[in-house]
């Protein structure tokens, strides 16, 4: 039966019927691996606002006149930089809606697990940045 209040103790199911925990190494397995997905959740967050940040700077090229200059100007860079920040988006967007799933087990230590994981793995990838998108420090893993 699924708990719907928090509760305290080794026996957990975590997204998937097969995930189940019911030995004290399942449990500190299962909690490991969450802490390890919310860091990473972090990691790729920091990748993908990187990505976003390259593919909007605005480096105009200089300007060629004459016959030899093309019409349309390449940015292949800034495209591939997009097309990197938009996988990683939906990459991290799942990844988060698993977070959320796996805290909504109700179990007090998955929970726990990945509140810290997030945090640690903000500390680690992203506390050194400048702050200037205030729109990408939602604390919420699947926004």
């Amino acid at each position: 039966m699924m708990h719907m209040t928090f509760y305290w103790g080794i026996k957990a199911t975590i997204l998937f019927d097969f995930w189940k925990t019911d030995s004290w190494l399942s449990y500190i397995l299962t909690l490991l691996a969450c802490f390890v997905f919310a860091a990473f959740y972090q990691y790729l967050e920091n990748r993908r606002l990187q990505f976003k940040s390259l593919s909007s700077a605005r480096h105009p090229p200089p300007p060629r006149t004459g016959v030899s200059a093309p019409l349309i100007p390449k940015s292949s860079t800034r495209s591939a930089a997009k097309a990197a920040s938009v996988l990683l988006f939906g990459v991290n967007a799942a990844i988060g809606y698993l977070l959320m799933l796996a805290a909504m087990s109700f179990n007090g230590g998955v929970f726990i697990a990945i509140v810290v994981g997030l945090t640690v793995g903000y500390l680690v990838f992203r506390s050194d940045d400048d702050g200037g998108n205030a729109a990408a420090e939602n604390p919420c893993a699947c926004a």
